[in-house]
Order: C-alpha cells, then sequence, then structure tokens
C-alpha cells in the first residue's frame, strides 16, 4: 500500500486487502472515539463536546511531527508526498456546503459510513442526501465547470504560503492547537449540556 508498494512491487490485490483492513481499523477507531453519534459530533459546533477538534487537532499534529521526524532520519521523501491542488471558489463554496451538512446532519462521510456499520438509521439518511448531492453535483458539472475550475493556485503547502520553514510551521501549529484545546474546555465547561453528554 502506497510507499510500500514502490519498495516491495505488491499485487493490485494485496494493495486492495492491505487497503481494506485499514479502512476497517479506521473505522474501528472513530466508532470507539464515539464519532459514530451525530449528538457528539454536532456538540462541537455547539460547543458542549468539543472531541472532534481535540482528536482531528492531534492526529495533525502527530502525522505532522512524525513526517518531519522520518525525513530529518532520511526514511521519508516529502517531495514525493501528494499536495492536493488548491482551487480558492471550490474550496470555499465546498467548504461551506460540507460545514453546513455537517451541522445539520451531524456526521461528515467518513463518520456516517462508521454510524450506519452499527445500524445508525440517521446515518443512512445523511448518506443517502449526500449520494443524491454526489449525483446532483456530477449532473450539472458543466454549468458550474468554470466556478469549480476557477482561482487555480497548484498545489499549495501553507509553510510555503506563510514563507516559513515546516519545523516552524509545526511549532506555530502546536502553539495554535493548545490555545484552541484551552479555548475548547472553557466552551465545554460554560455550554455543558449533561442531559445529552451523559447518553454519549
Amino acid at each position: 500500500m502506497g510507499p510500500l508498494s514502490i519498495l516491495y512491487d505488491f499485487p493490485e490485490w494485496l494493495n486492495l486487502l492491505i487497503a481494506f483492513f485499514i479502512g476497517i481499523g479506521f473505522g474501528f477507531a472513530l466508532e470507539q472515539a464515539g464519532f459514530s453519534s451525530s449528538r457528539k459530533l454536532a456538540g462541537m459546533f455547539y460547543g458542549y463536546d468539543t472531541t472532534v477538534l481535540k482528536v482531528f487537532f492531534t492526529a495533525a499534529i502527530v502525522a505532522l511531527v512524525g513526517s518531519q521526524l522520518l525525513s530529518y532520519l532520511g526514511l521519508l521523501n516529502l517531495d514525493l508526498v501528494f499536495v492536493n491542488n488548491y482551487y480558492i471558489a471550490a474550496t470555499l463554496i465546498g467548504g461551506t456546503i460540507m460545514g453546513a451538512g455537517f451541522v445539520m446532519g451531524g456526521f461528515c462521510p467518513g463518520t456516517g459510513i462508521s454510524a450506519l456499520s452499527i445500524g445508525k438509521i440517521d446515518a443512512l439518511f445523511f448518506l443517502i442526501g449526500g449520494l443524491f448531492g454526489a449525483f446532483l453535483f456530477a449532473e450539472t458539472y458543466p454549468f458550474i465547470q468554470t466556478i469549480a475550475m476557477g482561482s487555480y493556485r497548484g498545489p499549495v503547502r501553507i509553510d510555503e504560503w506563510m514563507g516559513v520553514s515546516p519545523g516552524i510551521f509545526t511549532l506555530l501549529l502546536i502553539v495554535v492547537a493548545v490555545g484552541l484545546f484551552w479555548l475548547a474546555e472553557l466552551a465545554e465547561k460554560k455550554y455543558k449540556r449533561p442531559d445529552i453528554t451523559s447518553k454519549l
């Protein structure tokens, strides 16, 4: 899978099998973290449960520090790591639509599948809505292509955009995360909802 395939030339079926087990592990981790609960996920936007912020910021920092360390040790070539292309209009519009869907539905696509796997009916309707949205996007793409592909900026990295080294950016992100974790704790105390969190 990924870099291992380059080193060992795994057959395609083995790549898919490894991806399958990684997916199962990721789904299991999501469910164990409580991310199969729409109340827990929506709690991020209402302030009574900020687990989403803490988990995803922690994951980002661990991945960032880990990749920096592996690069320093010569075990990972960061130049080979794929960076998504940046389209300003598509990012702003798509982010707004997904954010609104997250607030209203209480799931993102990954957590929705995790919730569906344990039988959550609300997740089923959420994913049906997501599939309908994808169908609508595909069918209307010829009309919105100019907007979707507009304001292209290429594969932009935030540290390069800021004009700082990867190490400095990592340090800044850690400082921001610590500050956000502190604010998250304050928010949970101010907007606590024991009637909801006691059931999570």
